[in-house]
């Protein structure tokens, strides 16, 4: 889910009590983290990867390569982050009705 359902979330579990808010918090977070490590450019699984690159090449990857795939990198991130708002927002509506 999106910003929406995490808000949702988050309060229904500190409605729960403070031991079920904080690990609902910690899952949240760890979540983030494995997200944050897939191979996408923008994010650091994506550095890391241009990395493992520049050490098995034995040079930087040319910064013309590294633009773009920091642009298609983003595009996929952004179009993610759309989908993720659009399909809360949905669901808050079709749940509402």
């Amino acid at each position: 889910g999106g910003v929406i359902t995490i808000g949702r979330v988050a309060n229904h579990s500190y409605d729960a009590g403070l031991s079920v808010f904080l690990k609902t918090m910690a899952i949240i977070s760890i979540n983030l983290f494995l997200l944050n490590l897939l191979p996408v450019p923008v994010l650091d699984g994506g550095h890391l990867v241009f990395y493992g690159l520049e050490a098995l090449k034995g040079s930087p990857v040319s910064m013309k390569k590294l633009e773009i795939a920091q642009q298609v990198g983003l595009m996929l991130l952004l179009l993610l982050m759309a989908f993720a708002l659009f399909n809360d927002v949905s669901n808050l509506f079709s749940s509402q009705w």
